[in-house]
C-alpha cells in the first residue's frame, strides 16, 4: 500500500530475532501513530505483524529508500552492517538499534525504543559522517573486484594447516613481508571490531587515520600501523603459495589468487549515522566493555 505522508522512515529488521519483532513492531506504531509513514523490505514484512498503512517494497536496492528522511535498523552488528550499505549507496543517515552483544555502530538499545521513536518523530538527532575505504584487488596489473568496507578490508588466509604469505606495502613502499593468518586494513570505526580482535588500538571515530593490523603473524616486526587517511595501503599475496580470501566487513567475500594485489584507501562515499546522545567515545567504550572506571575521582575542580 503506497502512502502520501510528508515523512517516511524505513525499518530494517533482523526477523529471525523474536527482539526483533517485538521491537519493530513497537516502532512501527510509534511512528504511525505520530503521523510519520514507515516503508519495510516485502521480504521482511512476512516475518512482522504490520498494519496496513506500512509501505511495502520488492526490491532491495538503495532506491527503496527514495524519499525517506531516515533509516532505522533492528539488530546485531551483522545487521547494522547491513544497514549501512543501504545507508552508504542512498545517502539516507542510519540509526541503529542494538539488539545483539557490542552494537558500536547502534546509538540506542532495546529499552531505549520509546526514546528513539519520540526522537525520531521531533528531529532531535543530529548526523554524522563515518570513513570507509575502497578496495581494489588487482591481478597481473589487471583490476579484477571492486569493494567498500565501513569497517575494514581483511585479507586471510584460506586453510587452517598453511599461512598467507604477504608483502605490505604504504604509500607505493615495501614495509615487511612474513606468514601469518591475515592482515586488517581498517577505519577508525572498525577499530573497534576485528582490529581490535586481532590486537590493534583503539582510535576515536574523529580521528582520520587508516590502520594495517596483522593476524597472528609469524614475524619479529609485526605491529599494527596508523597511517595518514590520504595514505595507500597494500597487501600483495606472495606468487607460489596458497591463495588467500577477501572480506569487506565480514559480510562480501572473493578468493585471492596467488600474486594478487590489494589496496585500500580512504573512501570516496562517507556512511551517515544519525546521532541521539552527546556522550563521548570513552563513555560509550566504557559502556560497551564494560570497563571497571570504580576509584576514579576526576580532575581536581
Amino acid at each position: 500500500m503506497t502512502q502520501n505522508r510528508a515523512r517516511t522512515v524505513f525499518l530494517l529488521a533482523h526477523t529471525g530475532r523474536p527482539a526483533a519483532v517485538r521491537s519493530a513492531e513497537l516502532v512501527v506504531k510509534g511512528l504511525l501513530r505520530a503521523g510519520l509513514g514507515v516503508r519495510v523490505l516485502e521480504a521482511e514484512a512476512v516475518d512482522l505483524p504490520l498494519p496496513d498503512e506500512v509501505e511495502l517494497v520488492k526490491e532491495a536496492t538503495p532506491q527503496c529508500l527514495d524519499g525517506c528522511e531516515l533509516l532505522i535498523v533492528l539488530g546485531g552488528d551483522g545487521t547494522l552492517l547491513r544497514g549501512a550499505e543501504f545507508a552508504r549507496a542512498s545517502g539516507v543517515p542510519m540509526l541503529g538499534v542494538n539488539l545483539g552483544r557490542v552494537g558500536f555502530l547502534a546509538e540506542a538499545e532495546r529499552d531505549d525504543l520509546d526514546k528513539v521513536v519520540d526522537r525520531v518523530v521531533s528531529r532531535a538527532y543530529e548526523v554524522e559522517e563515518r570513513m570507509t575505504v575502497d578496495v581494489v584487488v588487482h591481478r597481473n596489473g589487471d583490476i579484477v573486484h571492486t569493494d567498500w568496507a565501513l569497517n575494514e578490508a581483511a585479507v586471510q588466509k584460506v586453510s587452517a594447516e598453511r599461512m598467507l604469505e604477504v608483502v605490505l606495502e604504504i604509500d607505493g613502499r615495501p614495509v615487511t613481508g612474513f606468514g601469518c593468518d591475515g592482515i586488517v586494513l581498517s577505519t577508525p570505526t572498525g577499530s573497534t571490531a576485528y582490529a581490535f580482535s586481532a590486537g590493534g588500538p583503539v582510535v576515536w571515530p574523529e580521528v582520520e587515520a587508516l590502520l594495517m593490523v596483522p593476524i597472528s603473524a609469524h614475524a619479529l616486526f609485526a605491529k599494527p600501523l596508523v597511517t595518514s587517511p590520504d595514505s595507500v595501503l597494500a597487501v600483495e599475496v606472495l606468487p607460489h603459495v596458497p591463495p588467500g580470501v577477501l572480506w569487506c566487513d565480514g559480510r562480501r567475500t572473493v578468493e585471492l589468487p596467488p600474486g594478487a594485489r590489494v589496496e585500500v584507501r580512504r573512501g570516496a562515499v562517507p556512511v551517515r549515522l544519525a546521532r541521539l546522545h552527546h556522550a563521548s567515545f570513552t563513555d560509550r567504550l566504557v559502556a560497551k566493555f564494560a570497563l571497571p572506571v570504580s576509584g576514579w575521582r576526576g580532575a581536581p575542580h
